[in-house]
């Protein structure tokens, strides 16, 4: 008979911190990794933080200047490189073609927060392209830089920008750092995970983050810093029930038939402890936490279950027997389970 005789049960007991790294595409431009990053703590104080590259601050930040060829840059603030940099208004000249043929021109902040003209290459025609890197399409810019607008020209002759030469557009011409927005799977989903980069804690984005404007052809670039879980033993628990969803079906009746409706509800995870006195227990301070749980269903084998959400507790002192608090757990997502 298959039971949990050898289980063991831990909880999120302390955090280590890692600081600002480059995250992993996995490709679909969507869902993206951190190499040795599994798992990430939800406790209040230690939260994860996804900063991708882009103005956090500020629209619309170019603006004609009233001398030729220049800009007016707007006061903004952007990330790159997880730093969050406070840029101060300033002025900008933009390079014409050399000839009257089509120039794009791209006005970027680099990672240490200067504004940079990247330039693009002038096309044989007074013909744009939206190609980047080509002859009269937008440049390619380096990997940390965000670009903040374009200006393009079909002119050589100095004269002051118009509102029609200035392109700004966010996704376009612009890069927001809240523009997809995200979600952060601080567990994964464990061996039910759509792809092996799900399976981990991972940051998934609603939509693709922008186009490949970057050197190279490559997409602009996520910075996330995080805490991980330290795990300590609960020496006498019992009695685990993970977080899963359940269904509940209900129907509505027609002429001559019935129609059915599937509803689903998430349960919340519990465990129940045996305690010293309930007071000055471990657990009794970190009630109402977000904490992550891990349990063994045999410590001497692999397979596990992971479990994070608001840690509630039951207490009850029996006069005849030791004292013990029932755990509940709150989860916004199921039980992630893994096989190693």
């Amino acid at each position: 008979m298959a039971t949990s005789k050898k289980g063991k049960m831990l909880f999120e007991s302390g955090q280590t911190f890692s600081d600002f790294a480059v995250m992993e595409d996995s490709g679909d431009h969507k869902v993206f990794t951190l190499t040795g990053a599994t798992v990430f703590s939800g406790r209040s104080g230690y939260e994860v933080q996804v900063r991708p590259n882009g103005i956090v601050t500020g629209r619309n930040i170019l603006a004609p200047h009233a001398d030729d060829d220049k800009l007016t840059v707007s006061a903004f603030s952007a990330f790159s490189k997880g730093v969050l940099r406070e840029v101060a208004a300033t002025t900008i000249t933009v390079t014409r073609p050399a000839t009257a043929v089509a120039k794009i021109n791209s006005i970027t902040m680099d990672d240490s927060g200067a504004i940079v003209e990247v330039e693009g290459t002038d096309s044989s025609t007074s013909a744009f392209s939206e190609e980047r890197g080509e002859a009269g399409g937008p440049p390619e810019i380096p990997a940390d830089s965000v670009e903040i607008g374009q200006v393009r020209f079909a002119s050589n002759t100095s004269a002051p920008i118009q509102n029609t030469e200035i392109f700004q557009v966010v996704g376009t011409h612009a890069e927001r750092f809240d523009h997809p927005t995200w979600k952060t799977k601080n567990l994964g989903s464990g061996d039910s995970a759509d792809s092996s980069a799900e399976k981990n804690a991972h940051v998934v984005f609603d939509d693709v983050i922008g186009s490949p404007i970057h050197t190279g052809g490559t997409y602009k670039r996520i910075y996330l810093a995080y805490y991980s879980p330290i795990f300590a033993e609960i020496s006498k628990a019992f009695d685990f029930v993970p977080a899963e969803n359940s269904h509940s079906l209900s129907s509505t009746q027609y002429y001559n038939g019935t129609v059915g409706s599937v509803s689903s509800s998430l349960g919340q995870a519990g465990v129940t402890v045996l305690m010293n006195d309930n007071i000055t227990d471990t657990l009794v301070g970190l009630k109402d936490e977000i904490l992550t749980f891990k349990f063994y269903p045999d410590r001497n084998k692999a397979p596990y279950i992971l479990t994070q959400g608001i840690m509630g507790m039951s207490r009850t002192f029996p006069v005849d027997s030791q004292n013990q608090a029932t755990l509940t757990i709150s989860a916004e997502d199921p039980s992630a389970d893994f096989a190693s």
